[in-house]
């Protein structure tokens, strides 16, 4: 898959009619341009909407995710969670393409390619599961070659108990560099952006996408596994897929989900879908040991 000026195509995923955020690495494809990397179909976008620049100390455990190309183009978010482990979507990295040298890590920085400093990723570890996004499990881990420094600039995100629920109405936060709205992507210097979220509870989530959506009564979209988040106008879109959802309960933050998918960005009838970090606790510990 080498090569001058192959560049591997980021395709959006349909393989269901509920409009994945998710990307699908699929095939190298000479010449491909930027701009032909950063497309799709607007209702299968995932950037932050409605939001603003986050002030440069806060979220020190964001990090970009780059895929390789004529250059390392950032295309899913992601959150340092130990000094040396990274969660992300599984559909930002599998299950078709999952060589760690297709792949770089760059930590908190405020403007995209200003200042890059790439780490490399040794393993990448993606659940079991995973089929696609709306089916749940989209989960994923990687191990980067070495530990980094932790600092006030950099510093991972406490995952949460296991008996946290994150309940209807809790006030959330998503940060990414993604599209600022449908088809309308992020300008430069590209700034980490953040908006805040209110929590939709699971039920009422489901109702409203059964409402707008030509799914039988009987087919659960938003499942155990999965949690809302957004109102509208204020929503995750694309380029933000894998970066964490925190909230900050007694005091401290925690990362509630993963940007997984969602129908459209900042719709009223369609909250953001995240994957439910409580649910894959178990599978995060037993992933990497503590003391590596």
């Amino acid at each position: 898959m080498g090569g001058e000026g192959v560049v591997l195509s980021l395709l959006w995923a349909d393989t269901m009619a509920l409009g994945p955020r998710g990307l699908l690495l699929l095939l190298a494809v000479p010449g491909i341009s930027q701009e032909a990397l950063q497309s799709g179909p607007a209702e299968q976008r995932v950037g932050i909407v409605g939001g603003r620049e986050a002030s440069g100390s806060k979220w020190p455990w964001q990090v970009s995710l780059r895929l390789k190309s004529s250059y390392w183009i950032h295309f899913c978010g992601g959150s340092l969670i130990h000094p040396q482990w990274v969660l992300t979507a599984a559909h930002c990295v599998g299950p078709h393409i999952q060589s760690p040298e297709l792949f770089r890590v760059q930590l908190r920085e405020q403007h995209l390619y200003y200042e890059d400093q790439l780490l490399p990723v040794n393993r990448i570890i993606v659940h079991p599961n995973y089929y696609s996004a709306e089916t749940g499990a989209d989960i994923a881990l990687l191990e980067l070659k070495d530990a980094v420094n932790v600092s006030t600039h950099v510093n991972p995100i406490s995952l949460p108990p296991a008996e946290e629920t994150f309940p209807s109405g809790t006030s959330c936060w998503v940060t990414g560099w993604g599209d600022i709205n449908n088809a309308v992507p992020l300008p430069p210097p590209y700034p980490l952006k953040q908006v805040k979220v209110p929590i939709v509870e699971n039920s009422l989530c489901d109702r409203k996408y059964h409402a707008g959506l030509y799914t039988g009564d009987n087919i659960r979209i938003v499942r155990d596994d999965m949690l809302c988040a957004g109102s509208p106008g204020r929503d995750s879109c694309q380029g933000d897929s894998g970066g964490p959802l925190v909230c900050k309960v007694k005091g401290a933050w925690l990362q509630a989900g993963v940007v997984s998918w969602g129908e459209g960005c900042a719709e009223p009838d369609h909250p953001g879908i995240y994957t439910r970090v409580t649910y894959y606790l178990e599978w995060i510990h037993r992933s990497f040991p503590e003391n590596s």
